[in-house]
């Protein structure tokens, strides 16, 4: 028995409403599939079949997640995080210093720590060059916003696991077909950041600062260590494959296991061995959220994959005369919009409208990197966390916060622009 398209629309309305109302993400996404389903005529028994069925879809998913945690508990609990982003804005000239904010934002994200995390890192260096330089609040969250999402396409973070693993391709593979939309995205971003460096309000010059004590935080050259091993590990079978090299080709090392091993590696080279647990146990802790989130996540899609609503939607496309490449980037710019996050979005819409995507003949790396790019377009609305982290980060209120969102748009349209082009067989 198929849910009806309906049905699963209703349900999905039914989170995301509940999401708005403040009701917690995990509970408000499993309601709406318990209900899609049940209005959708199924019965009980059926019902927790198939949220199950849907919670287990994103089990490969999760496992990948837990094991990024162990990188992101070693870059941010050790301060590595904090080292790089502040020696990237030393080392650029006060001229470059909208690049070299939204490069830090850049850099942090796709070395594996949440895009809300770095903002946090690196808002204050960014409030008191901000104060210095006589730039906007506006300004600045919009280098960091849109530095981190051009960071986190590329990044081995959850919502990357969660574009490969919904396409069935490698992690690397996304992060490499990614790369050309975030370099576009990082260049988007320095030109919006300057045009409004003049606009809304400013940093008061009363405001004081608090530098962390250098002795308190290891080296540069050790900080690095743990995001260059996993960005070495990573590339180790996507590089084989290229060079036509079988040796290397066949060593196929998942995420699973480089992530862990980056950390591990960083924690030694910064001299934080016997922190080591420590750092895992946090970074856990740090990940528990998005676990439960994509649980509910699993739920939803197993509501929306148990539907006609994806053959319905490719009808559509159809009828409208729409090239079906469209239909990847529009997946995952509505889902991300509806859950107000980037990894639920690319979730929701990997995990249900897959099969219709790559129906239209389109490969799955191409599509991952639609799906992931379209994600990053209007994922910071207000029923999510990161708009409120972010506008507490820089100190601003509601209404501001919600004027940086359109310049927030342009950065994620960019990249979704650029990666369609590339890989949505026009040419």
């Amino acid at each position: 028995m198929t849910i009806a398209w309906w049905a699963a629309l209703i349900g999905l309305a039914l989170a995301i409403i509940l999401i708005l109302l403040k009701i917690n993400p995990v509970y408000s996404l499993m309601i709406g599939a318990i209900i899609g389903c049940l209005i959708g005529g199924m019965d009980l028994v059926q019902t927790t079949d198939i949220v199950i069925k849907g919670g287990s879809s994103v089990m490969g998913t999760i496992v990948r997640v837990i094991s990024a945690g162990v990188l992101a508990g070693v870059m941010m609990e050790s301060g590595a995080a904090n080292v790089i982003a502040r020696s990237i804005v030393k080392n650029f000239n006060d001229r470059l210093v909208i690049f070299a904010l939204a490069l830090s934002a850049l850099v942090l994200t796709a070395v594996g720590i949440f895009i809300p995390v770095a903002v946090l890192i690196v808002a204050p260096i960014a409030l008191e060059v901000g104060q210095k330089m006589h730039y906007s609040k506006l300004s600045l969250l919009v280098a960091l916003s849109g530095g981190g999402k051009a960071g986190n396409i590329i990044s081995p973070n959850p919502n990357t696991i969660a574009a490969a693993k919904g396409f069935n391709v490698d992690l690397a593979q996304v992060m490499i077909a990614d790369f050309v939309p975030a370099v576009v995205g990082l260049i988007v971003t320095v030109i919006l950041a300057n045009i409004v460096k003049n606009k809304g309000t400013f940093v008061p010059e009363d405001m004081k600062f608090t530098v962390a004590e250098s002795k308190d935080l290891p080296s540069l050259k050790s900080a690095i260590v743990t995001p260059l091993v996993a960005i070495v590990l990573l590339l180790i079978t996507p590089v084989g494959d290229i060079l036509g090299i079988k040796a290397l080709a066949g060593i196929n090392l998942d995420a699973m296991y480089i992530l862990p091993i980056a950390g591990l590696a960083g924690a030694l080279a910064m001299k934080r061995g016997k922190k080591f647990i420590e750092y895992m146990a946090k970074g856990l802790g740090r990940m528990t959220d998005v676990v439960m989130i994509l649980i509910g996540a699993g739920a939803i899609a197993g509501l929306i994959g148990a539907s006609d609503l994806p053959q319905k939607v490719v009808e559509v496309v159809k009828t409208a005369g729409v090239s079906g490449t469209f239909l990847a980037p529009i997946a995952g710019i509505l889902m991300a919009a509806a859950t107000a996050s980037t990894s639920t979005g690319v979730i929701l819409a990997s995990n249900s409208f897959s099969k219709s995507i790559l129906s239209f003949g389109i490969s799955g790396t191409g599509a991952a990197a639609m799906v992931h790019t379209g994600a990053t377009v209007i994922d910071q609305l207000p029923h999510g966390n990161y708009f409120h982290v972010t506008a507490k980060a820089v100190k601003m209120d509601f209404k501001e916060r919600m004027s940086v969102v359109f310049w927030e748009m342009l950065v994620g349209l960019s990249m979704t622009i650029v990666a369609t082009l590339m890989y949505g067989n026009f040419f």
